[in-house]
């Protein structure tokens, strides 16, 4: 048995939602003296040996015979008793923050201890007649543990009653269920704690009468849409928030109406405090948003995280996509926890005292922002939408957007070119930063949906880069009223569609937030600005782009809505160009409109030889085009070059 052992273990219930969530959890070993306990902000899934703190057993036992003054607040005891915690790390581990039950690890005579908070386990510990069902179940298999605040105290009172379980067994305890908390489980070898805790999960399976139903159902998805860029607002008016939002049969059944989502108005366990507060907003679809979300906050001093809307589903709100999905999560493990519980009895919240020493207490704050993930960046917390993201020009803005901190929703009518560039981009920045979205520019149902999908994703919309584009070459005897209303649609209607259905969640934010500023960029081309030999129907989309540009521009002003077009010059390393089959260079070639030219190699030498700067467009050169769109505040309306001085405007 090694710490390896322990690393093994603990990927294996951390990476089950049935057992753990948000991060939530700890595990730990002990060896010669040693106590090797989680981090505070370390998660069970992916944890590695170094994120265990080593800390002297010996000083936290002795800690829990310590008597601390009472004549201190519960603030100032347990202050102190942290920092006594903090001296029982070994001087290598000082960089090192262990968790809040580390004291009530070092008690537990066994090699390894687990504890986690599983919906299946906490319906009976939240049960109303949890506890005499624990007795009658388990008999003298389990220790139950009344509500005690965690930390100090809780260790305290389980040094009491396993020196109780011991005189009247006369063995130590392994299964520990503590009310409104979670269940402890230790034992010498991995293997006993897996055989433990099939035991425990196994006898309650038996017992329930129901389980959650979390099926699919049909939405308001419009209703949705037009809520969450308000709550997004509301929550951050800089737009540094997301919203995750979710609906089942389950989360319906509680939604029907205020007497049915009353189990769930107040937390279970201190994880829901952590991560969505002490009470989610309850609101009729037909409530003024603002209003109630003002009153809320008036009320308890804070915003809320959880807002459940009447009939429709519920919206969890976080600083960042990584927060508002914990809160999901940790909300849904509410829905589950209150359905096991009708088998035991019906549920029990936690008391109004208790709810407001977690919501206060120092070690919790520590841990809900340790899981904070704040990566910094230009476009920190922005929502993209990225037309036509499944390469080119589309998956390089994607990507150079992610990296600086913008969430990106990439759409594409190729979607499987869409889901491998958002998995690329979550596999590099995290992996809740991209979402694919299937998507055809050209078909209105399939714009709006585009649109809807990406507000909730994500919360909301800040900028639509309308990227899209087709291009068939040919002179006016070639080319076909075919190909000539394919490029057009493309092109021209489809920048139009994007525009049109991007700019409501735009216009939503600007109500509720006047300041805030949104942005529609459309990728135009050099050929928008001056006209292209034998290259028509392209041009003529572009140009007819440019219109629209400047159209939306004076009509979305008054929303706080800039639109511009980025003008590329030649990407001659993109697909566009160099696709040996149907790229332009091949196209060019072909169709003869480069005058002498032999092969593709000629081609590309005459369209470098046009560029005063001797070289193609870049993807970076249009990200940074870009992000000065965004940044400036000054501008709209604009068709901004990025040709290297092939295009000057005059």
């Amino acid at each position: 048995m090694n710490l390896n052992a322990l690393v093994k273990m603990s990927h294996k219930y951390g990476a089950d939602e049935e057992y753990v969530l948000a991060g939530g959890g700890n595990t730990s070993y002990k060896e010669g003296g040693v106590l090797y306990v989680k981090a505070s902000g370390a998660q069970l899934s992916d944890i590695k040996p170094e994120q265990f703190v080593a800390m002297d057993i010996k000083r936290l036992r002795e800690m829990v015979e310590r008597v601390y003054p009472a004549d201190k607040t519960d603030d100032q005891r347990e202050a102190q008793a942290l920092a006594d915690m903090m001296e029982a790390r070994l001087p290598e581990e000082t960089a090192k923050r262990p968790s809040v039950e580390s004291i009530l690890h070092a008690l537990f005579l066994y090699k390894l201890v687990l504890h986690v908070h599983p919906p299946l386990i906490n319906g009976l510990t939240c049960g109303v007649k949890g506890e005499s069902v624990c007795k009658r179940m388990f008999g003298e298999e389990a220790i139950w543990i009344g509500l005690t605040k965690p930390g100090l105290v809780l260790a305290q009172v389980c040094k009491k009653a396993f020196e109780e379980y011991t005189a009247r067994t006369e063995r130590f305890p392994q299964i520990v269920l503590l009310e409104n908390h979670g269940i402890f489980i230790s034992a010498d070898t991995p293997g006993e704690i897996d055989s433990l805790m099939e035991h425990v999960v196994g006898k309650l399976k038996g017992s329930v009468t129901g389980k959650p139903d979390f099926g699919s159902v049909e939405y308001d998805k419009k209703l949705a849409c037009s809520i969450a860029p308000a709550l997004r607002m509301l929550y951050a008016p800089d737009g540094k928030a997301s919203l995750a939002f979710c609906v089942n049969r389950q989360v319906l059944g509680f939604l029907s109406d205020y007497d049915s989502f009353k189990p769930l108005m107040k937390p279970f366990l201190p994880d829901h405090i952590v991560y969505y507060k002490d009470e989610p907003l309850y609101v009729d679809a037909e409530s003024h948003i603002g209003a109630e979300f003002s009153s809320y906050l008036v009320r308890k001093g804070y915003k809320p995280k959880i807002v459940a809307v009447r009939g429709l589903g519920f919206f969890a709100i976080g600083a960042t996509r990584g927060e508002a999905e914990q809160s999901r999560q940790l909300f849904l493990d509410a829905v589950k926890i209150a359905v096991y519980a009708r088998s035991f009895g019906g549920e029990r919240a936690l008391p109004d005292e208790f709810t407001s020493f977690i919501v206060n207490w120092e070690v919790e704050q520590y841990r809900a922002k340790a899981s904070t993930n704040i990566t910094g960046g230009r476009l920190e917390g922005r929502i993209a939408l990225i037309t036509g993201g499944a390469q080119g020009f589309g998956k390089g803005i994607a990507e150079s957007l992610a990296a600086e901190g913008a969430y990106v929703a990439v759409a594409d009518i190729n979607s499987d070119g869409a889901a491998h560039c958002a998995g690329q981009i979550n596999s590099k920045y995290g992996q809740l930063r991209a979402v694919a979205v299937s998507a055809d520019v050209t078909n209105e149902e399939s714009a709006e949906r585009m649109v809807q999908e990406t507000v909730l994703a994500f919360g909301g919309l800040d900028v639509l880069i309308s990227n899209a584009g087709v291009l068939v070459a040919g002179g006016l005897a070639d080319i076909t009223k075919k190909n000539f209303d394919f490029v057009t649609s493309v092109n021209y209607t489809g920048y139009f569609l994007c525009a049109k259905y991007a700019s409501e969640p735009m216009k939503i934010q600007h109500k509720y937030a006047p300041g805030y500023l949104t942005d529609i960029i459309e990728i135009n081309s050099k050929s928008g600005l001056e006209g292209s030999n034998r290259n028509f129907a392209y041009a003529g989309s572009k140009f007819g782009g440019i219109g629209l540009t400047q159209s939306f521009a004076l009509e979305l002003v008054d929303y706080g809505i800039k639109v511009n077009a980025i003008c590329p010059g030649n990407l001659l390393d993109g697909p566009l160009w160099s696709d040996p089959e149907k790229g332009l260079f091949k196209q060019y070639l072909d169709s003869g409109k480069v005058p002498g030219a032999k092969t593709i190699e000629d081609v590309r030498r005459h369209y470098e030889a046009k560029v005063p700067m001797k070289r193609g467009c870049t993807i970076p050169d249009v990200a940074r085009a870009i992000l000065y769109v965004i940044e400036q505040k000054y501008e709209t309306g604009q068709a901004v070059p990025v040709t290297g001085g092939q295009i000057m405007l005059n």
